[in-house]
């Protein structure tokens, strides 16, 4: 299950060092809300393997300036809590599958 964090509570999660997949994004972004289930679905399969969040930048705006998140939705791929790699716009499923699988 997805869950919607604060700037706070996402450097916390990286701080454990698990590999976290965060969804940058915004309630008034069209991309963003046909993004949201796809996102879902592939947190729920990959579920134990890997942590999944989303930001609100509207409403973390520290998150979104220390990422740099300039386009969204965008969704970041972190391990041992450094960004490594992004999937930037609406991505069908099997194209955020292989995002996940790739940056696990």
């Amino acid at each position: 299950m997805v869950k919607h964090v604060t700037s706070k509570e996402l450097e916390e999660i990286l701080a454990d060092g698990k590999p976290v997949f965060c969804d940058f994004w915004a309630s008034w972004c069209g991309p963003c809300r046909m993004l949201a289930p796809v996102f879902e679905e592939i947190s729920n399969k990959y579920d134990g393997k890997a942590v999944f969040v989303k930001v609100n930048v509207d409403e973390q705006e520290e998150s979104a300036m220390k990422y740099g998140i300039s386009s969204i939705p965008n969704v970041i791929a972190f391990k041992d809590g450094a960004p490594v790699s992004n999937s930037l716009g609406f991505v069908p499923a099997s194209a955020l599958e292989a995002f996940v699988k790739e940056n696990l």
